[in-house]
């Protein structure tokens, strides 16, 4: 059984303790890939050392997170172009909107996405989208660069079943991770109403971690227990859900 963490920040300093320990875990529970989302230029250097170090495992992504969109953020998105010039990558992200920390950068959030989506088709790539009360934002910049060349991952989504439907018609899967373990988390009331071919598996580790270890540190080996709960809720086996959405996996990235 091969799962896949579509979405994971193994660079992150939750780990600095047991980063390798952390992944070896991972790897044992039948978690053997891992796609890393850049956030800034300041992990550029971890997340090159991380792929030297699990060359079969890691697979990089490159990107400006919204929240780090910043009074330099032109030249983080020119670090962004450079990188993808230089090196390869699986995807541009994590992009996107986020408008509950910060609501008065979303010009440049918007323009920093838009940017960053341009350069996804530049490359071929796909991207990983981050979006927090921020949908009707996200889906106006997915309408203005709509195209059949434009696909990708709708990173921990947490929308309505309708907000499912119009990410998918955008060519974009939809990544389900700890949420959807949640007893408030909602998105599993609708879930088995989305064909599994549309879904893959994210952990966003550190963070947002499954029940019954919500509220702690998220760590990629619970990549099996979202697998688990898409089990129950599609009435399939975990084996079964770990396959397609591999396979889903391998559709988005390429590999």
């Amino acid at each position: 059984m091969i799962l896949t963490d579509t979405h994971t920040h193994l660079y992150s300093e939750e780990f600095a303790n047991d980063r390798d320990a952390m992944i070896q875990r991972a790897i044992d529970a039948g978690v053997t890939r891992f796609f890393i989302p850049s956030i800034d230029s300041g992990y550029t250097q971890q997340m090159y050392d991380l792929e030297r170090q699990y060359p079969e495992n890691i697979f990089l992504m490159m990107g400006l997170h919204p929240t780090y969109v910043k009074e330099d953020y032109l030249e983080e998105l020119a670090h962004v172009e450079e990188q993808l010039a230089s090196h390869t990558f699986y995807a541009v992200g994590e992009i996107g909107i986020d408008l509950y920390w910060d609501k008065t950068r979303l010009a440049e959030q918007q323009h920093a996405f838009k940017h960053q989506i341009q350069l996804a088709k530049k490359y071929k790539l796909p991207i990983n989208i981050h979006c927090r009360d921020a949908f009707d934002e996200v889906f106006e910049v997915l309408e203005s660069e709509k195209a059949d060349s434009l696909f990708g991952i709708f990173h921990c989504f947490t929308g309505d079943f309708e907000q499912a439907q119009k990410a998918i018609g955008y060519n974009m899967k939809l990544g389900i991770g700890g949420v959807a373990t949640f007893k408030n988390g909602k998105i599993d009331q609708f879930l088995n109403d989305i064909p599994l071919k549309h879904i893959v598996l994210e952990t966003d580790a550190p963070y947002l971690a499954p029940a019954p270890f919500r509220g702690k540190r998220n760590e990629s080996a619970y990549t099996k227990l979202v697998a688990e709960k898409l089990a129950l809720i599609y009435d399939i086996s975990v084996e079964e859900v770990a396959a397609v959405t591999t396979a889903n996996s391998k559709d988005v990235y390429g590999i």
